[in-house]
């Protein structure tokens, strides 16, 4: 069985990587769907589709998961037609993985089978919170893999942050 995990990650954080690490050993592959893949150098998307893709592949690399591929799925802007757009761009998924409440209406509209993922504490481990600790100079680094802290340096991705942010 083949499981779509559908997010922006802005950045990968620990919480996608218990996601899918999980995912790995209930299906035979992980579609991970690159959400919002045209839009980088803003605050709510300020790394591009290939600096997140870098996150995420040296992070599944480091713990060893292999059963992965990713997907960029750009944005539409039009949530009547989005789970049956991301399904004609990823069309070999048995179940989508997720607890957005938004995203799981919309697939299960369509007809396919959503499993809730492992719950997490969302007041940490979110994108917009990780983003905003990186602008406040509060503590962030626990949150994100060690591969994603060395990809946001390399690209120096707390300053840019923090210039997006003014």
């Amino acid at each position: 069985m083949k499981a779509l995990f559908i997010g922006r990650f802005q950045p990968f954080h620990k919480g996608h990587l218990q996601i899918i690490q999980t995912a790995s050993k209930k299906y035979d592959e992980i579609i991970i769907g690159l959400g919002s893949s045209q839009y980088d150098n803003s605050l709510q998307n300020p790394f591009s589709s290939d600096e997140r893709k870098e996150m995420i592949e040296k992070s599944l690399s480091k713990i060893g998961v292999k059963n992965y591929r990713i997907e960029l799925i750009p944005d539409i802007h039009d949530l009547d037609r989005w789970a049956s757009y991301v399904a004609s761009r990823v069309p070999d998924f048995d179940v989508v993985i997720t607890n957005s409440p938004l995203t799981k209406q919309l697939f299960q509209e369509k007809g396919y089978k959503v499993e809730k993922t492992p719950i997490l504490d969302r007041t940490k481990y979110s994108g917009k919170e990780i983003r905003r600790r990186i602008t406040e100079d509060e503590t962030w680094l626990y949150l994100v893999p060690e591969p994603v802290v060395e990809v946001i340096k390399k690209i120096d991705g707390v300053n840019r942050l923090k210039k997006l942010s003014k």
